[in-house]
């Protein structure tokens, strides 16, 4: 067998190698967004998250530029969790459910 024909299979240090199909995203899959209001490793700034979405990532930045518009404020979309910037819990959870999400209020 010639060097061009070898590949990896098992490494010691990682395990076996296999080549990933897709990437996956983390989804609950039960079909509910949550949102929370969180504060920790951001310097004491709260910011609203939001999850539990089943959207493309293009969709997704559709959708938090809406509620960023609706709330007049800031965020940004990452790993599938859309942050919006200060507590607009109340907010976004009319906001969504008018769009015809269930929703529920995590947290504290």
């Amino acid at each position: 067998m010639s060097k061009k024909d070898s590949r990896l299979v098992y490494s010691t240090e990682t395990g076996r190698i296999k080549k990933s199909e897709a990437p996956t995203r983390d989804y609950d899959g039960d079909g509910i967004l949550r949102i929370r209001r969180e504060t920790s490793g951001r310097k004491g700034k709260g910011v609203t998250t939001i999850t539990g979405f089943d959207l493309t990532e293009a969709d997704l930045k559709t959708m938090a530029k809406k509620l960023k518009q609706k709330c007049s404020t800031g965020g940004t979309v990452k790993d599938g969790i859309i942050e919006i910037q200060g507590d607009h819990r109340d907010k976004l959870k009319t906001e969504l459910e008018k769009l015809g999400h269930t929703v529920k209020l995590a947290g504290g």
